[in-house]
């Protein structure tokens, strides 16, 4: 066993034994809360047996919240999600202490299956178009909002792409990457009105439960914004998205690609699909590089010496092995050149999703 799980293990352990004197004082209930499979960077998952419930547990901030600013941000996403009707309920919220230095929250469990693609891309796409139908409210906060929705992204892309310059990543996907972010700035500049909605920003395809009417439902909120529904669309069907999770996902054609957009454009409001329908390609553009720019930064930062004086967090200590190997795995593969070449010839050349959107 080597060091890094060694202490995974022990907070594992110190985190079930408050989680079941918890579930015991306030719930009535001496069961031994189940760890699920660990499959993100951000969050450990426990089942409280005999129960709908889930205890969500932040191992991390990926935004750099303080802990108390990190529960009040993920109780907002799934408040504001729930009038949806595609993502969990938030059943009660644990403050931080020793055990749970980042608290937890409990939601909904929902049971079900990892989605599978291309056959549930379409169920995606209408769990999306769900929460981004819902109606603005009169205060964006405290979920983050920009004025210009691409240009605030682009912002933490500049930040990310600090990063480029990791010896492991080659000098012509350096080139690409840094040639489709000039593009992009492009773009922010000359998109006036973009649609605004409620989006989670982080709608890869590991993120839902696929029920049993084949429904789909996003449990992973504590990214949500309000910002431009393209960048969710993108998340849900990128190749840097649908091969990131290790159980659910699969590769999309351009054309598999192009059917989740046009499902997406039927089942939101006819007006809202007619705003957003010039910029998604744009939109699409952008969350690919916050996610590629993300593999950057990953690759320094999730490294044993690496000191974060912020409560952002990629340590591999926090993780199984196995997901930290994945993960490696999935950084290594988006930053050859080409798969970046590839990706990049979605919205670059003739194809069924450039024919749907220009």
């Amino acid at each position: 066993m080597s060091p890094d799980s060694d202490l995974r293990q022990d907070r594992v352990s110190r985190i079930r034994d408050r989680l079941k004197e918890i579930s015991r004082q306030r719930y009535g209930c001496n069961a031994d809360p189940e760890l699920l499979t660990d499959k993100g960077l951000a969050h450990d998952h426990f089942t409280l047996p005999g129960t709908d419930w889930l205890f969500r547990v932040p191992k991390q901030s990926q935004m750099s919240l303080s802990p108390a600013h990190n529960l009040d941000y993920q109780v907002a996403c799934f408040s504001r999600a729930e009038p949806g009707g595609s993502t969990p309920a938030l059943h009660d919220r644990i403050e931080p202490d020793d055990a749970l230095p980042f608290g937890a929250l409990v939601v909904q469990h929902i049971h079900g299956r990892p989605a599978e693609l291309p056959q549930d891309v379409l169920a995606l796409s209408r769990c999306l178009a769900a929460i981004h139908s819902l109606p603005l409210p009169e205060l964006f906060a405290p979920l983050l909002s920009y004025q210009n929705p691409l240009e605030g992204i682009l912002v933490e892309i500049r930040q990310q792409a600090e990063w480029l310059g990791h010896p492991a990543i080659e000098a012509d996907a350096r080139d690409m990457i840094r040639t489709e972010i000039a593009a992009a700035e492009q773009d922010a500049a000359a998109i006036e009105h973009p649609a605004l909605c409620l989006i989670t920003f982080d709608a890869h395809p590991g993120n839902y439960i696929l029920q049993s009417d084949d429904s789909a439902i996003i449990v992973d909120l504590e990214k949500m914004r309000y910002a431009t529904p393209g960048l969710d669309l993108a998340h849900a069907t990128l190749y840097t998205s649908t091969t990131w999770d290790i159980e659910a996902g699969g590769i999309l054609a351009t054309e598999q690609v192009a059917a989740a957009y046009a499902e997406w454009l039927h089942h939101v409001p006819a007006a809202f699909a007619e705003q957003a329908r010039s910029s998604l390609l744009a939109e699409r553009r952008v969350m690919w590089l916050w996610s590629v720019t993300w593999c950057a930064k990953w690759l320094a930062q999730s490294l044993p010496d690496y000191h974060n004086k912020t409560t952002q967090n990629w340590s591999k200590s926090l993780s199984d092995d196995a997901l930290t190997r994945h993960v490696a795995d999935r950084v290594g593969c988006y930053l050859q050149p080409e798969i970046i070449a590839g990706i990049r010839s979605e919205w670059r050349d003739d194809n069924a999703l450039t024919a749907l959107l220009r």
